[in-house]
């Protein structure tokens, strides 16, 4: 085995990553039985194979590609270090909260620049490569009109829309994040270098996959996941009725996130999706910046206590802290699977079912078929 980081967590971290086939829920599921990623890659086949998802070919592969796991996770580890990258594992307190709910959220984050991921409101902003001047002026009106708020926007570093809102973002002074669908050292596209290094110095750049990552086509619907999950609510400026600004509503829509739509001239092929959006009436008509304002909560006072924490009626000092840990999950999930609680909270499943039945007993929880629980 190399030489391990002075880090050995995040050093078994990042190599359980590097298994193939053994995927994001099948390692949440791996960590929640097992307690860590260094007892996940030291047990036994034997006690693997307890594990509920676990069978012979991940076992196999546990087995047979440590050693090489081990030293590409020994070179990230180095290279991520000399170059100033955050290698986010979704244990980590530095990990998106809100992209920490979701059950399809990567296991490790890329991660270089200043902003905070954990912002507290954070906006996406996704459209058309083939944007238009009238995406330009609403995506530049919108921008500056949510300044006073400080939003964090978030967007994918592609042509049209998305690198309009970053240049927004950067002219107004405010942070903003690109979700890329490389690795860090891969700019894509090359003609945005200059956008994306001045937001390594104000916001920052994302990615799940490793240094050297090409721009496969395949890795943009998954970057737009992450694009949906790290926001507070998705606002579509221009987008025609098929493409990446589609697929990012509709997985914002799938996660219980806001989404809104600016509309278009009937005829205009860069505004189909966002009217298709509006009559159908999965997204909120965008018409000036009160309406993200108003729809995220941005203008009232609740809002300060925090979208992703538990209600005030819920108060840390009646719980102990895996209790109220549990808590937190189930005020944002609204109901949640006990083997989800079980590693978005990193406690095992055993010990979640003891705090669960406890709640239950005072009142705080009830159960629901399948396993499933919800804050009364």
């Amino acid at each position: 085995m190399p030489a391990v980081s002075s880090d050995d967590s995040l050093f078994h971290e990042v190599a359980l990553t590097l298994f193939p086939g053994i995927g994001p829920q099948l390692t949440r599921q791996l960590m929640s039985y097992l307690g860590s990623a260094k007892a996940v890659l030291m047990a036994p086949p034997g006690r693997l194979h307890k594990v509920p998802g676990v069978g012979a070919a991940t076992i196999a592969a546990l087995s047979s590609g440590r050693s090489a796991a081990f030293t590409q996770a020994e070179a990230t580890l180095r290279r991520a270090e000399t170059e100033g990258v955050q290698l986010l594992f979704y244990t980590s307190k530095a990990y998106p909260r809100r992209l920490k709910l979701l059950p399809d959220a990567p296991v490790l984050l890329y991660y270089q620049g200043t902003a905070d991921l954990n912002h507290d409101k954070t906006l996406a902003l996704v459209g058309t490569r083939q944007a238009t001047d009238y995406g330009r002026d609403q995506t530049e009106r919108l921008v500056k009109g949510l300044v006073p708020h400080n939003p964090l926007v978030v967007s994918g570093l592609a042509y049209g829309i998305d690198i309009m809102a970053h240049r927004a973002a950067l002219q107004e002074g405010l942070s903003t994040i690109g979700v890329m669908a490389t690795g860090l050292d891969v700019i894509y596209p090359h003609a945005h270098r200059k956008t994306a290094e001045k937001m390594l110095t104000q916001g920052g750049l994302l990615t799940e996959f490793p240094f050297g990552t090409q721009p496969d086509k395949y890795n943009f619907p998954a970057r737009n996941r992450i694009i949906a999950g790290l926001s507070d609510g998705t606002v579509v400026v221009e987008a025609a009725l098929k493409g990446g600004a589609l697929i990012t509503a509709e997985l914002a829509l799938s996660y219980d996130r806001d989404v809104l739509a600016v509309p278009g001239n009937l005829g205009s092929a860069a505004s189909e999706g966002c009217n298709a959006l509006i009559k159908t009436n999965k997204a909120a008509l965008y018409m000036e910046p009160r309406d993200v304002e108003e729809l995220l909560n941005w203008d009232a006072a609740l809002h300060q206590s925090g979208k992703f924490r538990p209600a005030p009626a819920y108060d840390p000092a009646d719980f102990t802290e895996p209790e109220f840990q549990l808590i937190e999950v189930l005020a944002a999930a609204r109901e949640e699977l006990m083997d989800n609680l079980s590693w978005k909270t990193q406690l095992p499943v055993n010990q979640v079912a003891s705090l669960l039945l406890g709640l239950e007993f005072r009142g705080v929880v009830r159960s629901l078929p399948g396993k499933k629980f919800v804050l009364v």
